[in-house]
């Protein structure tokens, strides 16, 4: 619990942070006062100070922030939700309402171009630091039939080393790129294209169907060298002998040509003796492993199966990137993850995807936890992810959001003149009453969650 509230604050307090230094940065750019600067919404907490004419400050609520700019328009429009109106007078030069249109438009966006870039350099920075983990083929050891849908049954018939050169007319490079070309939501059909002649597999399998597109993913085995990268001190395999770098040759008296192939011997003879042959540094060394009993539950039908482990790790090849590469990578990322955003939101207003599937701030915590329990690159991957989130999610046009804002700004234009103070008003009103009834969606469908409902 405490690491989850942890990495929520975390999480939450880096995001809101870089979305309004954007609109602080901005308005100060264009010569805007900035009295406050507030993480959280609501009353300040004690934790505050002043720095020249900006007070910065922890609100009580912590469900969002905000820049207050000098403004008497905005006093009366937002005054209440940004901790109360002004007292200090500023020049009219350094009023929000009397810049031009196009610096009023900047600032508004820039909190939500903040955002954008922060993910585009948080995932460029991991991609220099930590690189990427990949499985340096596209070739199949097989297929899982049994797992397919009715409507994959072609795959079946796909042989053993196919080699996936295209999904969906999309180049695969590594495995990964296959099992995201097959889970992507936004795909409307599945187009497999495959070398050395073999005929392309279509499965009409629309993205909005997960399961089926999961069961895809999970049916195709990849042709993985079945080579160990690292021996777990204490376990089987240890104990009988085997190395680092050990590549299998042989295992219960039947060729291993892929890890797949380690993995169906393992499992199936837990607590016998075991012969293995490897290949050590050109030399073949026999070797006798007795696999640990382990209980296994399935995450679908809940039954617990008793299956091998020796204590194994495969391995696997980590790509590094330069500057250049990791900045292409790092928007590539940004966008891939922008568009399955837009697509969750389209999904949402066509009623494809029931809104019981948005998550609030509970399960946010919660994936925060499990994102820090896995380490602190992914951690930060899931931060990046969640300022894609915010970006797009504040661009809706909603009063009291970036996006309504900007609706605003763009009337102004269009008329030659702002819309009334007592209509926007009213229209940050209603704006507050639509948050308020999406936080009560996304809080009571975290609960739900959290009593299986």
């Amino acid at each position: 619990m405490l690491l989850n509230i942890g990495a929520f604050l975390l999480v939450l307090g880096v995001l809101i942070f870089v979305h309004e230094l954007g609109h602080f940065l901005a308005a100060k750019a264009v010569g805007i006062a900035v009295p406050r600067f507030s993480i959280g919404m609501g009353p300040a907490t004690p934790l505050s100070f002043t720095w020249g004419e900006t007070e910065y400050l922890i609100a009580w609520l912590p469900f969002g922030g905000y820049v207050k700019m000098a403004s008497k328009e905005e006093q009366e429009v937002m005054g209440t939700i940004e901790g109360g109106a002004l007292e200090e007078e500023y020049p009219p030069e350094r009023m929000f309402e009397n810049k031009p249109l196009a610096a009023r438009i900047l600032v508004i966006s820039a909190g939500v171009i903040m955002n954008a870039i922060f993910a585009c350099i948080t995932y460029a920075g991991l991609a220099i630091v930590y690189g990427q983990y990949v499985d340096p083929t596209t070739t199949l050891a097989g297929i899982e039939a049994e797992d397919l849908p009715g409507a994959a049954v072609d795959l079946a018939d796909v042989p053993y080393g196919a080699k996936i050169l295209r999904v969906n007319g999309d180049t695969v490079e590594w495995w990964q790129d296959v099992i995201e070309a097959v889970v992507d939501p936004t795909s409307e059909r599945l187009r497999f294209d495959f070398a050395s002649g073999i005929d392309p597999v279509i499965l009409d399998i629309p993205g909005t169907e997960i399961e089926a597109r999961i069961a895809v993913a999970s049916s195709m085995v990849p042709l993985l060298e079945p080579r160990v990268s690292a021996v777990v001190a204490g376990q089987p395999a240890a104990a009988g002998g085997m190395e680092d770098n050990d590549l299998f040759l042989m295992a219960a008296g039947d060729t291993v040509r892929a890890w797949s192939d380690v993995i169906r011997v393992v499992e199936a003879n837990a607590g016998d003796t075991l012969p293995i042959t490897v290949l050590r540094n050109g030399e073949t060394v026999e070797l006798a492993v007795v696999p640990a009993e382990q209980s296994i539950q399935d995450p679908q039908t809940g039954e617990i199966t008793k299956r091998g482990r020796i204590g194994i790790e495969r391995a696997r090849m980590r790509v590094r990137y330069g500057l250049g590469n990791a900045l292409v990578w790092g928007v590539q990322e940004s966008w891939n993850r922008a568009r399955l955003v837009l697509f969750t939101l389209k999904g949402i207003v066509i009623r494809d995807i029931s809104p019981r599937e948005i998550g609030g701030p509970i399960l946010i915590g919660q994936v925060s936890g499990q994102f820090a329990r896995l380490g602190f690159d992914a951690l930060i991957s899931f931060m990046a992810f969640l300022s894609v989130n915010l970006a797009i999610l504040n661009l809706l046009p909603i009063p009291v959001l970036d996006g309504g804002h900007l609706v605003l700004l763009l009337l102004e234009g269009i008329r030659g003149k702002p819309i009334s103070l007592a209509l926007r008003i009213r229209l940050t009103q209603v704006g507050l009453f639509l948050l308020l009834g999406i936080m009560v969606l996304v809080v009571a469908n975290d609960l739900l969650r959290i009593f299986g409902i």
